[in-house]
């Protein structure tokens, strides 16, 4: 296992850029664990992943789990987008909750695979990209509520 140490600075020069950094690492990286914590003098998050490392295979069949789905720059539908902005919502309140960045709940690309997918039960969620078993035992019941009830 591996140790990675992010800094998330909230001002907004930063904000976006550092969030695009974790963003890019969640995506090449399973994550097994993580850490926060907010730091009062720089006004900023520390960020600790405790990962591994996908393993890409070259010489042999790949597995499922590479091929994931992924809405990658999709046009959302009209229903699409109340499962997107539902899910938004939802992970809005579990940051806040959990006091946590959003992206740790679930990036904005994975919300719309979410919405573009449609998965029904919380098995169907290890098919899009960026959703683990740690996500899914974490958020998986909450969001299938989510996609069944909008």
């Amino acid at each position: 296992m591996h140790i990675k140490v992010f800094k998330v600075r909230i001002a907004d020069e930063f904000l976006i850029g550092d969030q695009q950094k974790v963003d890019h690492f969640l995506v090449e990286n399973d994550v097994v664990k993580f850490e926060t914590a907010f730091v009062q003098d720089d006004q900023s998050w520390s960020v600790i992943l405790y990962y591994r490392k996908y393993q890409t295979e070259t010489n042999s069949v790949r597995e499922s789990k590479a091929e994931k789905y992924s809405a990658d720059d999709d046009i959302l539908t009209d229903s699409e987008i109340k499962i997107f902005e539902a899910l938004k919502m939802w992970r809005s309140e579990k940051a806040r909750d959990q006091n946590l960045p959003t992206y740790f709940i679930a990036t904005n690309k994975e919300l719309t695979s979410v919405a573009k997918y449609k998965p029904s039960k919380k098995q169907e969620l290890l098919d899009i990209k960026g959703f683990g078993k740690h996500k899914i035992e974490n958020y998986g019941e909450e969001i299938i509520e989510i996609l069944e009830s909008v």
